[in-house]
């Protein structure tokens, strides 16, 4: 016995000598309330590639530390990052002691971001505008303050859209095929399991993808990552929800080597902030990992976000003026509950199978297999060109819309006499209206008024007027019926990727993915609202031409059936990617390369009668292939300062849903469709001490050869081929777009004492149109059986030096924190957001606007001036505004459960802004749109968006 006893001291202290040699340093991290160790801790020397988790015990080792002062920082979700200045001797190992570790209380604020991250404002089936969701993961003072405090207006980080950023979840890239945005939705509501977060910073490299020139996340669900405990909470919101609820469980690994993540959710309002817009969205969420061996793991994750929620209109400022900036037109009562006519549902669950090999202590593989299969949908009203109507008041009126125009006082205030042998021959020169004004004769203000008075009185959608209508049909036919435009993709995808550390200062990283997707879209009629059937024709053509589909002409239809249009978009996409990273004493620097081919197709399953030779079947391919290459490098000026450089370019294929314009009816391609060509380059001056941290960066991007498309009613845009005055609903393609995004960002935070922190950042940038693109417009009242393809090449949009919409192109923020040691805090930040611009309609920019269709000889409008024209198209720039928010939080430690509250106060003083809008292209013409603007009350405005006045949000929870 005594042997084995001189044995086993023998042994440790053969290891505790061992664990004593060499250059660098040891430590322990443990809790600050509970003081026990915490495990897989990541602990990283600063501008080296040295990194370390901590084991079981707390514990943490670098035995070949550079020598000299290193700033090692300690991180874990859940907890305050702490950068701790080291002092390195050659030959010497430095206890540097126990680290305590403080609770981030503060995380409470990064899990309730979603509020922002799922007001999307499209109304197609793509992912949010927002990119607010890509900063979760960040602790820089600059992208904190894009997510926190300026993700309220819509702020976009350096103006681009989120179409240029990767997310990931365990290396599988999320971004859809058809419009290259990720759908947040898809893992809505769990916070708690989506925690575990990488991410980089436009485009700096990423362990996992080649990215793009906004930056990447990367979520991790891998079960034995998870900090094993569980934690449930509740919170309220007057947001887009009003309560939550949330619990999860993680095991940690066992004995046996099984690690699993349980999290479930509920979200839910009656009504949100703006009027009619209910939600409900339940989220399940499951992680079950199998450890084999010290090299093999495989996890399954399996994710189902069910999301639905009522849509917000937006609405010109006539409307605003009468009902108020909560006003949405979108819901009406019906049997005493806010029906909405705009619901958008989504529910797309994913399946991953993840294998997780250590091939050596070195090199790693990660391989993933994913299945996503569900459905977007997205509900409105679909009605008979008779859509006319007695409403519940008594009064004829437009009932699918209440906001339709000829509903509302302008239409009559804005109206000019257009008969030749009518106006005065002044009008008609230069400087004159082309029309004689009558909107302010007494017959018309008197409608005006009358009209004012009846949508006041019945400024919602009246669901019983069109259930009404359709039971008075004696056919049996509905009037009036509600649809869904329904996206039910299938999508399988599968990548690997390797982490090889070759050599002590260089590490290779590189990934392959692949990507299958069958995407049906067709229209599904959900609710026939009293009537019996529906007609499956389009009731504002006639004969074959009003038939959706030949094959089965004049077909009646009812709930559950498909009608109107109907096809496959099918795509197959994949890529590979290396990159090569170097770590020296000065200088580090990276090289990366990526490949990409994409094949797209459309696969018509109706024969529509306006294409009846295009529509049925399947399409040419579409292939592209691109290439990226990008490399940067970090210059040491000393330990606690340096230099950032990144530098990209590639090329990027244009998305699915711009390969083809008109999907729903044809099988037509894009003209001239090509990849767009992307670069971009960045210079960062970074300082990183215990009490101060900065960043300095300047950047410029250039995208060319960018295409867009949209769907829109015009007047006066076409020649007057058919006594129509040149009015069509229209596609309109704008190709060959170049924009450019230059700018600088400012972060900087400051401990002033150990409880108190000071934050000031800025962002300035200008994000503007560089060149003027094509505009073609395609008419499908001009398509026939040799006109298959009926596009109007408008020529050059003079789009050039227009700022970009959609974002605060200025933003500063300036914030104070206080620290409790005993476990409480409250912050306030004031943010100054500027320079947001109106979407402007590149179609009024074209040398058409000045044709007068009527002329049959193409001739200019003879009243048309520069000036005027100049006054007409002269961009909209949104007042700039100034938001105060306050933050707070309190913990307690009971036992073994922590109990907590999170609060927020965003827009203190309840400003009213606008976040976004666009011009409305109906007036298409120089004419239409200068009598419209010089009435006073356009009839056809702009339609606004508007930001969250005051809110708050309250969550509390507790961890045991």
């Amino acid at each position: 016995m005594k042997k084995l006893v001189i044995s086993i001291l023998f042994v440790m202290s053969v290891v505790f000598s061992f664990a004593q040699t060499g250059t660098g340093f040891y430590g322990k991290v443990v809790d600050s309330k509970t003081q026990k160790p915490l495990q897989n801790v990541i602990a990283s020397i600063q501008n080296t590639n040295q990194t370390q988790f901590t084991d079981a015990s707390g514990k943490f080792i670098f035995r070949d530390a550079p020598e000299g002062s290193q700033l090692l920082q300690i991180k874990s979700s859940g907890y305050k990052t702490q950068l701790i200045t080291v002092d390195v001797e050659k030959g010497k190992m430095v206890d540097i002691g126990i680290v305590v570790f403080d609770e981030d209380i503060t995380e409470e604020q990064q899990l309730s971001l979603i509020t922002i991250t799922e007001n999307d404002l499209g109304d197609d089936n793509s992912g949010s505008e927002s990119t607010s969701g890509l900063l979760q993961a960040s602790r820089d003072a600059f992208q904190q303050a894009a997510a926190f405090n300026w993700g309220q207006a819509r702020f976009r980080i350096r103006g681009l859209d989120n179409e240029y950023g990767t997310t990931m979840i365990n290396g599988m890239v999320m971004n859809k095929i058809y419009d290259g945005r990720p759908q947040w939705s898809n893992w809505g509501g769990l916070n708690d399991a989506t925690r575990n977060q990488e991410f980089t910073m436009g485009s700096a490299p990423s362990d996992y993808t080649f990215g793009g020139i906004l930056g990447t996340q990367e979520i991790n669900t891998r079960a034995s990552i998870y900090r094993p405990g569980s934690r449930i909470s509740f919170s309220g919101t007057n947001t887009n929800y009003s309560w939550r609820a949330m619990g999860t469980h993680a095991s940690g690994m066992n004995k046996d080597g099984w690690a699993f993540v349980v999290s479930a959710s509920r979200r839910w309002a009656q009504e949100g902030y703006f009027e009619g817009t209910d939600y409900s969205a339940n989220s399940l969420f499951a992680s079950v990992e199998k450890k084999f061996n010290d090299k093999h793991s495989l996890n399954f994750t399996s994710i189902f976000a069910q999301n639905s929620r009522g849509k917000n209109s937006p609405n010109t400022d006539e409307v605003t003026k009468l009902a108020g900036v909560k006003y949405n037109s979108y819901w009406g009562w019906q049997d005493g509950q806010k029906r909405n006519s705009r619901d958008k549902d989504v529910e797309e669950p994913i399946n991953m199978l993840s294998h997780y090999w250590k091939i050596t202590d070195k090199t790693t593989l990660n391989t993933n297999v994913s299945y996503q299969v569900g459905s977007i949908a997205n509900s409105r009203l679909d009605y008979r060109n008779t859509a006319y109507g007695i409403d519940s008041n008594g009064n004829s009126s437009v009932l699918h819309d209440p906001t339709y125009y000829k509903n509302l006082p302008s239409y009559y205030t804005s109206l000019y006499e257009n008969d030749p042998t009518l106006v005065p021959s002044s009008e008609y020169l230069p400087g004159g209206l082309g029309g004689l004004y009558i909107g302010n004769t007494p017959q018309n203000l008197a409608y005006a008024s009358l009209a004012r008075q009846t949508f006041l009185s019945n400024k919602q959608l009246d669901w019983n007027a069109m259930y009404q209508a359709n039971l008075n049909n004696p056919t049996g036919e509905s009037f009036f019926v509600l649809y869904e435009d329904r996206t039910d993709d299938k999508l399988w995808s599968a990548n690997s990727i390797i982490n090889s550390q070759v050599a002590d200062n260089i590490t290779v990283n590189g990934g392959v993915n692949f990507k299958k997707l069958k995407s049906h879209n067709y229209q599904y009629l959900s609710d026939l609202l009293g009537g019996d059937f529906f007609s499956d024709r389009d009731s504002f053509y006639t004969g074959n031409q009003s038939q959706s589909d030949l094959n089965n002409p004049n077909r009646i239809v009812g709930v559950g059936d498909t009608y109107g249009y109907n096809y496959n978009l099918l795509a197959t996409t994949y890529d590979a990617f290396s990159q090569f990273k170097f770590t020296y004493n000065k200088v580090d620097f990276y090289l990366a390369q990526s490949y990409s081919h994409s094949e797209y197709q459309r696969e018509g399953l109706y024969q529509n009668g306006l294409y009846e030779s295009n529509s049925l079947g399947k399409s040419e391919k579409v292939k592209f292939d691109n290439f990226g290459f990008k490399g940067g490098l970090t210059y040491k000026i000393t330990g606690r300062h340096f230099i950032n450089f990144n530098g990209a370019y590639m090329t990027k294929a244009p998305s699915l849903r711009n390969a083809f314009p008109n999907a729903r009816l044809n099988n037509n391609i894009t003209n001239n469709l090509e990849s767009e060509n992307v670069s971009s380059a960045d210079i960062s001056y970074v300082i990183r001490t215990p009490k101060f941290k900065s960043r300095l960066t300047a950047y410029a991007s250039k995208i060319n050869n960018a295409i867009e498309t949209s769907f829109f009613f015009a007047e006066g845009l076409l020649g007057d081929d058919n006594g129509d005055g040149g009015d069509a609903f229209v596609g309109e393609t704008v190709s060959g777009i170049s924009k450019k995004h230059i700018g600088g960002e400012l972060g900087m935070e400051y401990n002033l004492t150990s409880t108190i922190k000071l934050t000031a950042t800025a962002a300035y940038g200008e994000f503007t149109y560089d060149n003027n693109p094509n505009v073609q417009v395609n008419d499908d009242s001009q398509a026939s059986a040799t006109n298959t393809y009926p596009v109007v090449d408008f020529g050059k949009a003079k789009l050039k030096d227009y700022r970009l919409s959609g974002t605060p192109q200025q933003a500063a923020s300036f914030g104070v924190e206080y620290r409790d040691p005993k476990f409480w805090w409250i912050g306030a930040n004031a943010n100054y957001l500027g320079n947001n611009y109106i979407d402007i309609a590149p179609v009024l920019r074209t040398e058409r606007f000045g044709i007068d269709p009527l002329d049959v000889n193409g001739l200019t409008f003879t009243e048309a001036t520069n000036e005027r024209a100049r006054q007409l198209l002269k961009q909209e720039k949104f007042d700039d505004i100034t938001l105060v928010n306050l933050v707070g939080g309190k913990s307690w430690k009971v036992g073994n459960q922590t109990f907590g509250f999170f609060a927020s106060v965003n827009n203190v003083f309840d400003k009213v802004y606008k976040t976004g809008g666009y011009e409305q292209a109906r007036n298409s013409n120089y004419r239409e749109l200068n009598q419209d603007v010089s009435s006073g009350t356009p009839s056809f405005a702009p339609k606004y968006f508007y930001g969250y006045g005051r809110t708050y949000f309250v969550n509390l929870y507790i961890n045991f």
